[in-house]
């Protein structure tokens, strides 16, 4: 006979179903638990991620606000690393620009031939153009030719350019300077540099001024004007006369060198003057480190300006056309007020 079963008892749950009760509510629970953490995070990230956001904003509102930067500024911070090629750039763009501006530049002293302008050129030391062209008519109708000045009564010669300043040395240097043409040039003025400066009176300034302006030879004329405006636009810092031609010389080519001298020049007597330039007026502000020196307000470097088209006469009293065209006035004659 076979063994009877255990009998069932009623109330009594097997032991199995209630471990996977028991389970599966441990798990609902888990489960539960679970989903709180995971929303409590979410809640947490997007509160530190508005926090962040906060934060951030008002440096992208501060950034947005700022003010352009002065072209003085740019200017000036470009300059350190300008490099050799950016510089020549730069410094041809302001020559064409100068060109644009003055297209009838010219030399400002008053001449004929070649031996009137060495003449005035050596006469032009420490004064203007204008009193040098306000002087030589008398001269040259009393003495039209070398042989003539050389010839001259030096007490005659001082009266006659007394207005110049330094006339005693300077009555010295012309008639030295006419007694060596007469010498060692037959009474010619010499269309090369290295003869030019062998005559009393003459260095390479007033040479190139001869041969750019009556020879067509090109030339670079370092004067006072030329020396300050190529130290502000930062194409060199050399003070000394010969090295400026040097330097400058290789930023253009060689056929420029007479006009860019001319361009410049005009500039500085014009609108770039030595203690107030007018920055607000100056129409290559934005290629000029120096910019902001002078003034920058458009009105008052208006006001500053000493240009053709603003009615104001020029050195020369016998002009080119082109000066004229333009709006140019002839200078008056010495002692016309």
């Amino acid at each position: 006979m076979s063994e009877k079963q255990p009998e069932h008892q009623p109330g009594k749950q097997p032991a199995k179903a209630t471990v996977k009760k028991t389970a599966a509510t441990k798990a609902k629970k888990t489960t539960a638990a679970k989903k709180t953490t995971a929303v409590k995070k979410t809640t947490a990230v997007k509160k530190a991620t508005g926090v962040k956001k906060a934060t951030v904003a008002p440096k992208k509102a501060t950034a947005a606000v700022k003010q352009p930067v002065p072209v003085k500024t740019v200017a000036k911070k470009s300059l350190p690393g300008e490099s050799p090629t950016a510089l020549v750039r730069r410094a041809r763009r302001i020559n064409r620009e100068l060109g644009e501006v003055y297209p009838y530049a010219h030399p400002e002293l008053d001449f004929e031939n070649p031996f009137q302008l060495v003449i005035a050129t050596v006469l032009s030391a420490q004064t203007t153009d204008l009193r040098v062209n306000q002087t030589t008519p008398a001269l040259f109708a009393k003495y039209p030719t070398p042989e003539d000045l050389a010839a001259a009564n030096p007490e005659e010669v001082e009266e006659i350019l007394r207005p110049t300043g330094f006339f005693r040395a300077k009555t010295r240097s012309v008639m030295g300077l006419s007694k060596a043409l007469v010498a060692d040039f037959g009474g010619e003025v010499p269309g090369r540099l290295e003869d030019l400066v062998k005559l009393p009176g003459v260095g390479r300034k007033t040479a190139f001024v001869v041969l750019g302006n009556a020879f067509g030879r090109p030339g670079i004329t370092v004067d006072t004007h030329f020396g300050r405006l190529v130290r502000r636009w930062q194409w060199t810092d050399e003070t000394d006369p010969d090295k400026v031609e040097a330097i400058v010389g290789a930023l253009f080519p060689k056929g420029d060198w007479t006009m860019l001298s001319h361009h410049v020049i005009f500039h500085g007597r014009r609108i770039c003057h030595a203690r107030k330039p007018a920055c607000g007026a100056c129409p290559i502000a934005p290629l000029c480190p120096a910019y902001g020196e002078g003034e920058t307000d458009p009105e008052k470097a208006k006001k500053l300006l000493k240009y053709e088209k603003g009615g104001f006469p020029g050195q020369r009293l016998r002009p080119p056309q082109a000066y004229l065209d333009a709006g140019g006035i002839p200078a008056p004659p010495l002692g016309a007020g």
